[in-house]
């Protein structure tokens, strides 16, 4: 990717019934990817060995945390720790970047 100024909604669209992802930067400490999630659609718990930080940018969401169930909208974030069970679901079309931290 270029080194210029970006608008994150232009980065990544929505498609219908999907999830579409858009990796920008992939290293060995760390990833940064872009998520476009159409209404209900989501990812089933899981659990992920590193931090990772959630910035919605567009819509809304439920994060479940541990079974602590959270409602974000755009211009929110929330930190997922390490080994933590979560899950997503679009509760309306979403956005988010999701910077996952390796090291």
């Amino acid at each position: 990717m270029e080194t210029e100024a970006k608008n994150l909604n232009e980065l990544v669209q929505y498609q219908d019934g999907s999830i579409v992802s858009k990796t920008l930067i992939d290293k060995a400490a760390g990833t940064v990817t872009l998520f476009a999630f159409d209404e209900g659609q989501g990812l089933s718990e899981h659990v992920a060995p590193f931090d990772a930080l959630v910035n919605i940018f567009d819509g809304e969401a439920d994060i479940t945390l541990a079974g602590k169930k959270f409602h974000l909208k755009a211009g929110e974030m929330i930190l997922m720790p390490a080994k933590q069970p979560h899950a997503l679901k679009a509760t309306a079309k979403f956005k988010m970047m999701l910077t996952m931290i390796k090291a």
